[in-house]
């Protein structure tokens, strides 16, 4: 058992990593539990993918309508629609063509952890580390980020994984805002830092395509999801973080 500070402390301190060591020697393919996390999490990571000739594909869990659900002016098939362009966009400030995008459209806050729709997502992420050359690694979030959706992509993810025998590897996302006292039920954690510093401008440009999630463009849902500034203070960094589960 360890505690949040300690993890986001052996985290700055894990030893910087080449492309090879995160993803192996070939591709891979991002699970992102909504819209934004692959920006967040990988977005330099897609861009040094991109820039190195190994082109990587970018799946996402959930449909991301559950971030303004009061909102009229963004009822949930036009939200659906907008997110998904945002992640186009996003993608392509990072260099990566929109139809390396795949959407399975599940629902936002309720991603399956178990059962059939579960075990139909992972046979849908198993078919697509198949028909992707030299895909070597799936990466999804920390399994104890604190979100429902990502803890449902980590285990697909694992699963996946498993079923296609390549490495599985993690980035954090909102594991980053736990309090530094919460406990988390995880040994001392391994992995790597990737230098994504000549990346940055390109991943800012990516993050700030999602501005569903800013606060910005929808303004008639007062309970509306808000990127908070502590997140994303952490992802303005010239490094990535993955982990070993």
């Amino acid at each position: 058992m360890n505690i949040a500070g300690d993890c986001h402390s052996a985290w700055r301190a894990l030893p910087r990593g080449s492309l090879d060591d995160i993803i192996g020697g070939g591709t891979c393919l991002i699970l992102a539990p909504h819209p934004d996390d692959e920006s967040l999490g990988c977005g330099g990571l897609i861009a040094t993918c991109v820039a190195a000739g190994r082109t990587p594909l970018v799946v996402v869990l959930t449909d991301g309508t559950g971030s303004h659900p009061n909102s009229r002016a963004f009822p949930a098939d036009r939200l659906r629609a907008v997110r998904e362009q945002e992640v186009r966009t996003a993608v392509e400030c990072l260099g990566l063509s929109p139809d390396r995008v795949v959407f399975l459209g599940q629902p936002d806050t309720a991603a399956p952890h178990d059962g059939p729709r579960f075990d139909a997502v992972v046979a849908q992420l198993s078919r697509l580390i198949n028909q992707i050359p030299a895909c070597t690694t799936i990466l999804a979030p920390w399994q104890f980020d604190p979100h429902c959706d990502h803890e449902a992509a980590s285990l697909a993810a694992s699963a996946a994984a498993a079923a296609t025998q390549i490495r599985h590897v993690a980035y954090p996302v909102w594991g980053w805002t736990l309090p530094p006292e919460t406990p988390v039920p995880a040994a001392a954690p391994a992995g790597w830092q990737l230098d994504i510093s000549a990346f940055l401008p390109s991943k800012r440009k990516a993050i700030q395509a999602h501005r569903t999630q800013y606060g910005r463009l929808i303004q008639d849902d007062p309970t509306g999801f808000q990127l908070p500034r502590a997140l994303l203070s952490v992802f303005d960094s010239p490094f990535e973080t993955f982990l070993i589960p």
